[in-house]
């Protein structure tokens, strides 16, 4: 899963031989409590693990080593690609730019239909690795032409003392940050990782409790809280949606969502209705039908919410944005690729004059 063109690392032993073998990259984690027994607790994200002295949390990249809590990960990139922004996919944000994408083993969920299992469920010892701190992210970012650094693949919470210093460092060569994430995270660190962000993509899995306990092993409940939080603090943010048959397809829940963002989150928010292919632990559901998407598009629109998309299914025109007000095409996609581009720099409408919501 490392990127082409990278320099691979030696894989290393234990957790614990890291920590000793490895000090250039032993950064003591953010958000945890000490206990007694030299025990600690971790408050990054809702699971809140009580870890023992030499355990790691779920996420198997943060450990307790002597009471001390360290993230195993921070510059240790296993993934990193220059994408388009539009794979994300943020629509929104700087259209027809790229984005230099990275992302560290581990995961603080488990998805049954993750496309990214191979490092998402890895653990440090078990992935090669790229030495790249942040001030190299950055530089490597800028130098290829890449508007922004994208924190992705796997879940960034789980390396969020990485990302928040690579943001730091981005933003000192211009370069901004987007979060491409599951949501679940705790309301502190998510306010104070706000500071130095420039957009969200949050992956909204399904609207019941029954599916994030199945086929999530989380909590619906944490990331809706975080996309509150999100329109708190006025960060750009965007929604995904996989559709999956049978699971999260059911027209009542959609609607039930589709309001729900409208009176919590607005209108302008918009929501990416993505088609599922089997992969990793459910692969006896069929790819998502593309009515089955339409209708989810459709629903979405009658509730209000003004850019809903369809995914995957490229050449279908739910890939475009349409200007809410005059219903016409102001930027036209084919897959990750922008075919027509009618919006000014300042997000303006060239047929009507009305704004379009985005960091343009």
């Amino acid at each position: 899963m490392c990127g082409a063109g990278a320099v691979l690392l030696s894989s290393l032993g234990s957790n614990s031989d890291l920590l000793k073998q490895d000090t250039k990259n032993l950064v003591e984690a953010k958000y945890y409590e000490k206990l007694p027994h030299r025990k600690i607790k971790c408050v990054l994200c809702p699971r809140e693990c009580v870890i023992d002295d030499l355990e790691t949390g779920y996420c198997g990249v943060r450990e307790n080593y002597g009471g001390t809590y360290y993230t195993l990960v921070h510059s240790r990139p296993c993934s990193a690609h220059v994408d388009p922004i539009e794979k994300k996919p943020l629509f929104h944000f700087l259209p027809g730019t790229t984005a230099f994408s990275i992302a560290t083993v581990g995961c603080n969920v488990l998805c049954k239909f993750c496309q990214n299992w191979e490092i998402s469920q890895a653990r440090p010892d078990q992935i090669n690795n790229y030495d790249m701190p942040p001030e190299k992210i950055a530089s490597y970012a800028k130098n290829n032409g890449c508007k922004s650094i994208a924190y992705t693949y796997t879940e960034p919470v789980i390396f969020y003392e990485y990302m928040y210093d690579c943001a730091v460092a981005g933003h000192r060569k211009n370069v901004k940050s987007v979060m491409i994430s599951n949501g679940y995270i705790q309301a502190q660190p998510m306010r104070d990782l706000c500071k130095v962000l420039d957009a969200v993509k949050v992956d909204l899995k399904a609207y019941t409790k029954e599916f994030y306990k199945k086929l999530v092993a989380g909590r619906l409940q944490p990331v809706l809280d975080t996309l509150v939080l999100l329109k708190e603090e006025k960060m750009w943010t965007e929604i995904v949606y996989l559709v999956i048959p049978t699971m999260n397809d059911n027209p009542q829940e959609l609607k039930r969502m589709c309001k729900w963002i409208v009176s919590e989150l607005g209108p302008d928010v918009p929501i990416h209705f993505s088609r599922f292919y089997p992969v990793y632990r459910l692969k006896n559901l069929p790819p998502t039908p593309t009515k089955t998407l339409e209708m989810a598009y459709n629903i979405a629109q009658d509730a209000g919410i003004h850019y809903a998309y369809i995914g995957n299914v490229p050449g279908h025109d739910g890939e475009s944005t349409f200007c809410p007000n005059c219903k016409k095409v102001v930027i036209r996609r084919i897959g990750y690729q922008i075919v027509e581009n009618h919006v000014s720099q300042k997000g303006i409408c060239f047929n009507c004059g009305s704004k379009i919501a985005g960091v343009w």
